[in-house]
């Protein structure tokens, strides 16, 4: 029996081969699909002017400014509409999310409720009926983050 004597590079291709079919002998066809981009909503309800300040808000602009989500969403649901409505130093911040990127929508019924509807609208959210789109996010690929 003859030994054919092989060369550094073909021993090292055979040896790459051999790597490939073994590793999809053992994994198959599962491989990593890159996932939709990651997805915060940021759900504010409290009428804390401090939470607001020093949780709420700056949790989400830096989420945003930081890239730690691709898309982030802040939705302005129950008693927040009213201070919101009321308070200039937020009113500012809520200014500041938008220029990064954060999509800012408001629950309707509530901001209705409070009668502040309009002056959300023209702090450049979009006030909206958010009930649906709430659930759908919920029940999708959002993470949620409620305060």
């Amino acid at each position: 029996m003859k030994f054919q004597r092989r060369s550094v590079p073909g021993i090292v291709f055979a040896v790459l081969i051999t790597t490939v079919v073994i590793q999809f002998a053992l994994h198959g066809t599962d491989h990593q699909v890159p996932s939709d981009p990651s997805k915060l909503l940021v759900v504010w309800t409290s009428a804390d002017k401090e939470v607001a300040v020093k949780m709420v808000y700056m949790y989400t602009y830096n989420a945003k400014k930081q890239g730690w989500f691709d898309r982030v969403r802040f939705l302005v649901w129950g008693p927040s509409s009213k201070l919101l409505s009321e308070d200039k130093d937020l009113q500012d911040y809520i200014g500041r999310m938008k220029e990064a990127g954060v999509e800012l929508l408001a629950c309707k019924a509530c901001a209705d409720l409070y009668g502040v509807s309009e002056d959300l609208t023209s702090l450049g959210i979009t006030v909206k009926y958010t009930g649906k789109d709430l659930t759908e996010m919920l029940q999708s690929d959002w993470k949620v983050l409620t305060f």
